[in-house]
């Protein structure tokens, strides 16, 4: 598919992604993407309200996808371990495989507008709550450990991945997948109930 023929908003996230990978949010002007993607800038409008939909939608994509995967594992078949430790390892490797576009948002969230920032953090707390509905349904039914709260087991995990984008190098010694499984090894294993309580 040449440029011509790829659709527009899908031009403008790429070139945007692109851009802001190499020049950063704030050094990225809207009549520099529109240039890049071949566009107009009436073209960008009908598709985006501002460079700040822009930053959101780059995340929002990733975002929406790793929402379903989870919904999909969390209601699937197995045991709540498994299905945490499928979720897990899914996160980390849907994190990986578009590193440019997490990267690009965790390094500019702050430059968004305060309305739109709101939004995405509403967005991302409703993945984090989902996620950590599988953590409280093992804590329950005493398959993970309950000394430690659900809300700071989902905090210290996705810390990590959020950290991904600060170091994960596709050339380097793992794959997605492969650190994906080292990821959701260490939280089942911290959530397993015969480690020792914390000291009071």
């Amino acid at each position: 598919m040449t440029q011509d023929q790829e659709p527009v908003r899908q031009r403008l996230l790429g070139e945007a992604t692109r851009l802001f990978a190499e020049r950063g949010f704030e050094g990225t002007s809207v009549q520099e993407v529109v240039s890049a993607a071949g566009v107009t800038k009436g073209a960008m409008y009908h598709y985006f309200d501002s460079k700040d939909d822009l930053l959101h939608e780059i995340y929002g994509r990733v975002l929406r996808l790793q929402m379903e995967r989870l919904t999909h594992f969390a209601a699937g078949p197995g045991s709540v371990s498994e299905r945490l430790h499928a979720a897990a390892a899914d996160v980390v490797t849907t994190t990986v495989d578009n590193l440019d576009d997490s990267k690009i948002f965790f390094r500019s969230m702050h430059l968004l507008a305060p309305d739109t920032r709101k939004v995405v953090r509403a967005e991302r707390r409703h993945y984090h709550e989902r996620f950590r509905d599988l953590v409280t349904e093992g804590q329950r039914e005493g398959t993970f450990r309950s000394d430690v709260p659900a809300d700071i087991v989902v905090d210290f995990f996705f810390g990590s991945v959020h950290h991904l984008g600060t170091w994960y190098s596709a050339e380097g010694a793992l794959s997605g997948p492969e650190l994906g499984t080292h990821f959701a090894d260490l939280l089942l294993t911290s959530l397993r109930p015969d480690r020792p309580a914390l000291p009071a």
